[in-house]
Order: structure tokens, then sequence, then C-alpha cells
């Protein structure tokens, strides 16, 4: 920017002293002015003689020297003043352009003496938008429990196709020290609450309390709903020995707490309830409670392979004594059972293969007129994921029954499983059951789940 004014700047300049010499040279270029002596007449004309030009030239005459002389003076003067004016124009720009030179150059050693500037922190995202409708309203989900029956089954037949359930769930944070669960079943012969409970999980000493309808501990199925299961029935040591096909659950209170150790994961629960579970427990004062204790152990074998052992122990009084509404025997039973779960799950392939194997062992002591009933009745199975959405297993059944510890059923059973998403499933399952050694039924059962809503995880 500077050698750009300078330069404009001295073309000025020179077009000025061009200008001053034109103007010299034209009045060089003029005639010159002769001077009259002082007090002399001028001079008579000539005559015509005279006026005639010599046949020879003459000398010119000579121009004023003195006249000449100070016209140059005056526009030498001229153009001094011009180039004094347009120097102390040029010396002003140029101290402008080094002045703001020098504070260009100045400002960033200025700028980095300065102590850094704090980093501000980012600023909060706006805040979601709150949906007044779900401020008080629980999270609430829908499940369907679509069952078709094929085949032949002589001791225990089921309907060609049912709507076997509808599981309402209703779940949400009480206050900050409790939440509420509740599930309400939807069948063919009516409605009933399957479970609805309360939970604490801030009661010191670390115990999570319960209280309300809920499933019992007892074992690793009965905690189970039946959408959970990774078969569309029960296994015939659960419906002989463990309450039926639905299961047990009855209004009481629980408490649970983990066992720390350096070893595994390891939890006690300890509950007692009613004790009013169809056949398998009946009150009849109030209190003939039934109780129910859990010890549950939990280790990693390795990063894909891990183990869930458990036993369990219920105890409470049955209808074998009842007469005419009186219970006259006040007979009581016994439930013990051992549990056993491993999966294995390969972190690489996780989503592709997995394998799942259950089994469960329970010893019946039910006291009755006829004398003590020890039944044992247990099942394995076998569960294996063989493409992303597709699982295939197996189960072997084996129970007496508790009334009558002499029969004997068993039962194997093949299963195919469909994933189509995280929300719906399709099942198939062959089924074949020999009742008391003799009686022997076939079936094809297929299945279909299906969920809506936001429903919260079950025990694992």
């Amino acid at each position: 920017m500077q050698a750009l004014m300078c330069s404009h700047v001295r073309r000025s300049i020179h077009r000025s002293a061009c200008a001053a010499a034109v103007l010299a040279g034209m009045a060089l270029a003029s005639p010159p002015v002769l001077a009259q002596p002082t007090g002399q007449a001028p001079p008579p004309a000539p005559s015509p003689a005279q006026s005639a030009p010599p046949a020879q030239p003459g000398p010119v005459a000579a121009a004023d020297p003195q006249a000449l002389l100070k016209e140059i003076a005056a526009l030498r003067k001229e153009l001094d003043e011009v180039r004094k004016a347009y120097g102390d124009r040029l010396a002003a720009l140029e101290a402008q352009v080094m002045a703001a030179a020098a504070a260009a150059a100045a400002a960033p050693s200025a700028a980095a003496q300065l102590p850094p500037a704090a980093p501000q922190p980012p600023e909060p995202p706006p805040p979601a938008p709150v949906q007044s409708s779900k401020v008080f309203n629980p999270d609430i989900a829908v499940i369907g429990n679509f069952l078709g029956t094929a085949g032949s089954n002589p001791v225990s037949p089921s309907p060609s196709m049912q709507f076997k359930e509808a599981e309402v769930s209703f779940q949400a944070a009480v206050d900050p020290y409790a939440r509420g669960d509740f599930f309400v079943s939807f069948g063919e012969e009516g409605a009933s609450v399957e479970e609805g409970f309360i939970t604490f999980p801030t009661i010191p000493g670390g115990f999570i309390v319960k209280a309300g309808k809920m499933r019992t501990s007892f074992g690793k199925l009965n905690p189970l709903h039946p959408h959970v299961l990774p078969w569309p029935d029960r296994p015939l040591v659960m419906q002989n020995l463990v309450g039926g096909e639905d299961g047990v659950a009855d209004a009481g209170v629980s408490a649970a707490r983990l066992i720390p150790n350096p070893w595994f994961f390891l939890e006690a629960t300890g509950q007692f309830y009613r004790g009013e579970q169809g056949s398998l427990f009946q009150a009849s004062q109030a209190s003939d409670l039934n109780y129910v204790a859990r010890l549950r152990a939990y280790q990693d074998v390795s990063e894909s392979t891990n183990v869930d052992l458990g036993t369990s122990f219920s105890f409470g009084h049955n209808d074998a004594g009842l007469v005419d509404g009186t219970d006259v025997g006040r007979f009581t039973t016994q439930l013990v059972g051992v549990d056993a779960t491993v999966r294995y799950k390969p972190l690489r392939r996780s989503i592709y293969r997995s394998f799942v194997g259950r089994s469960e062992f329970v010893w019946s002591r039910r006291q009755q007129f006829d004398g003590v009933q020890p039944a044992f009745g247990y099942y394995v199975s076998g569960d294996y994921q063989f493409a992303r959405r597709w699982y295939a297993g197996l189960r072997y059944d084996r129970s007496d029954r508790a009334d009558n510890a002499a029969i004997l059923d068993t039962g194997v059973a093949a299963v195919l499983t469909f994933w189509p998403s995280e929300f719906s499933q399709m099942r198939g399952m062959y089924r074949r059951t020999v009742y008391d050694r003799s009686q022997t039924a076939n079936e094809f059962l297929f299945q279909v789940q299906f969920a809506i809503g936001a429903h919260g995880a079950h025990p694992f």
C-alpha cells in the first residue's frame, strides 16, 4: 500500500514539472519585446526605401534578457511551491502508513503476552419437552399369547386354538423410595391380577423388600411369566409338584439381600405368604402361612460362559386334611428344589450363536391320610441358537405326582423358535407325553406372542 501511494505522488510531481517546462518553452518561443530607452522619442517611421529588405541580411535584434530571467524565475518559484506541497503530502502519507504498519506488528505480540482465556463450559442442551400426559402415567405394555394345539391327549386335552393370555403391565416409580409393578392377566375365563407389588430398594442394611401379590421365588421357572418361558408349556415337574400350569403366586412379603464375598455373586431371599395356593398349599387358619427361602449363586466361568446355581425350600399346610370345610388333619407339604443354568454366548458371534442349558430337581413330601407321599421330579433342557433369529431346543421331563408318588409321568419335547424381532415370536413344539407309564399323548403346539408398549425386564 505504501509503495502504491508513493508512486502516485511521484507521478503527480512529474506531471507538474512537465507542465512548467512547457510553459517556459512557450515563453521563449514568443516574439521578443524591444525595450525603449527612457526619455527618447520613438524612431521615425521608415521610408519605403528603408522598409525594403536589404540585399544581404543584417544582425537580428537581441531580446531583453531581464524580462526572460524574471519570467523563468517566476516559473521556477511556482514549480518549487508545487514540489514542496506534494512533498509535504507524501511525507504525511508515509508517516500514516508507517504508524499503521507498526500498530499491526505490535498487536500480535501484545495478544501473545495476555494470559489465555479460561475455557468456557459448553452450553447445556435444551431440555427435552415434557409430555404432560406421561407425568403421572405409568409405563404400559400389553403382551398377547396365542396357542394352537393339534394331536391327541387323553389325559389333559387342550383346545385346538385359544388366546391363552393377554398380560397388561403397569410399571412406574411410586416416589424416590419405592417402585410399583402390576400385571393383570386376561384369559378366556376372565381377568385376574397375576402380580401386583411394591418394591423398596433402599431399606437400611442393603435389603430389597417387596409387598403384595407375587410369584414365589421357589425354583428357577416359577418366578417367570408364561411369555418368558422358552417353551409354550411348563415341564411336568412344575405341573405335578409346583403349582400346576400357572405356577405359584400369592399375597405376601419378600426380603432379599446380597451376601458380599470375594468368590461369586450370592443372594439370599426369604418370603412368607398367606398360604392359599390351590392344591399345593391351603391355609385353614390365619397363622397357616407359607414360608419360602432361596439361595442363589452366580459365577462367570469365562468371558462367554456363566453358571447360575440355586437351592430353594418351601413349607405350608395343604388341603389333604379338609373334611367338610374343617382342617382335621393339619397336614403340611415340604418342597426342596435345586436348579442349575449354564449359558454360553461367544462375544464375537453373540447375535448368531448361543446355548442355554437348564435343569431343575424337586423333592416333595406331602402329608395326607394314606401316609406321606415322597415324590420326585426333574427336567433337563438345552436351547441352541444356530442363526440370528432361530433357536432349536430339546427337553426331557420326568415326575411323580404329588398326591400319589406311585404314578410316574415322562415326556420329551422338541421346539423350534423364530424371532422376527424383539417384539414378536413364533414357536412350534412337538411333545410326546406318557402318563402313568401307559397312556401316550402326541401333540403339536404352535405359539405366537407379540408385545406392544414399554415392558420392564424380567429376572435373569
